[in-house]
């Protein structure tokens, strides 16, 4: 992998190993945007910023991320550039849009950036699982394009009193039913590995959407989202937007059956948001057949060491682990079943 010019790495070129890459260095080195940059090369954006022109390094005037990914004997490279303009999307040397760029590389992201999808606004978290899902399947990628489309229509419609409006609803109904159902199973199968997966304190993490959503087939949550939108109608009238369909559904996270996002101690969301990372890498390996990349930002923070070296060991088992860290030691003894880098002042090498 290459990178330059993102944040405070100027030039930076890594050959990474198969299994555990473990980046140590003291805080504010660039340890945390190698791992953005990574993110950036897999998803074409940042997990730390929707505003990607700010991942250019100041003086510079682009951003480039590079890097080779492989599934057994076969080797893509992939590029992402990044302008005050914009971003370009390369593929084996070819720039392509972002429908063509994703599904090549994914990764599952650790980091206390990311505890928005906890503390933050329910649209957060139907954000991730939503990004979650949509990198499992193209068809869900593609009911989230089309739901979209759909919804800003649908919006002008109401907004100008339009009186196609009832056609419009027939399509949010058609197109809300198939991403609501997807949503649902995407939900059930995360439940699941993370009700058996990672658990430091014994406490019981869940995530869910509203308990009738998931046990609906896809007609049936067409059906319940037309009653809701005809529930809604002089609601949407007045404030002029959509008001019922998978844009607006809950997605709860808990610890102890309680809502995280309200009553999780800084300890629990942390140890929930790591969680969520294994489960959704656990989801992904089963589906896929094959690992995401694990990226976990300053793990040690959160877990002592024994925990923390067996996690890792465990999660570069699987698949390939990017690891970040502040504590010298920890870094060597994790190096030693991989490969071990020294980040300081934007500067990575060989440790």
């Amino acid at each position: 992998m290459e990178i330059a010019d993102v944040r405070n790495l100027r030039d930076v070129r890594l050959a990474l190993d198969p299994g555990l890459n473990v980046f140590m260095g003291r805080n504010a080195q660039g340890k945390t945007t190698l791992l953005e940059a990574v993110a950036l090369l897999a998803r074409g954006r940042s997990f730390r910023t929707d505003d990607v022109a700010t991942l250019v390094r100041c003086g510079a005037e682009a951003s480039t991320a590079r890097g080779v990914s492989r599934n057994g004997e076969r080797g893509t490279e992939l590029e992402v550039e990044v302008t005050a303009a914009g971003r370009r999307l390369r593929v084996d040397g070819r720039e392509v849009p972002p429908r063509s760029y994703q599904g090549r590389l994914e990764v599952s992201v650790y980091s206390t950036d990311r505890l928005k999808v906890v503390r933050g606004s329910m649209r957060e978290r139907r954000q991730y699982v939503d990004r979650q899902a949509a990198a499992l399947w193209p068809a869900y990628r593609q009911a989230l394009r089309e739901y979209d489309r759909v919804l800003l229509q649908r919006n002008a419609t109401l907004q100008r009193h339009g009186g196609d409006l009832a056609a419009w609803d027939e399509r949010l109904v058609a197109v809300g039913g198939r991403l609501r159902h997807r949503r649902a199973c995407y939900v059930q199968r995360l439940q699941q590995s993370l009700a058996a997966g990672f658990s430091p304190r014994d406490e019981r993490y869940a995530i869910a959407v509203a308990p009738g959503l998931l046990s609906a087939g896809e007609a049936a949550q067409e059906a319940m989202l037309r009653v809701e939108i005809e529930a809604q109608r002089a609601n949407e009238y007045r404030a002029g937007r959509s008001l019922a369909g998978p844009h607006r559904d809950p997605v709860t996270l808990t610890v102890d059956g309680h809502d995280a996002s309200a009553f999780a101690s800084s300890g629990q969301a942390r140890s929930l948001l790591l969680a969520l990372a294994l489960a959704s890498l656990e989801v992904y390996r089963a589906e896929v057949g094959s690992p995401a990349v694990a990226l976990l930002d300053d793990l040690d923070s959160e877990l002592d060491e024994e925990r923390a070296v067996a996690l890792c060991a465990e999660v570069a088992r699987r698949g390939q682990a990017l690891v970040t860290t502040a504590h010298e030691g920890w870094a060597r003894r994790l190096g030693a079943r991989g490969r071990l880098f020294a980040v300081e002042e934007g500067r990575v090498s060989a440790a």
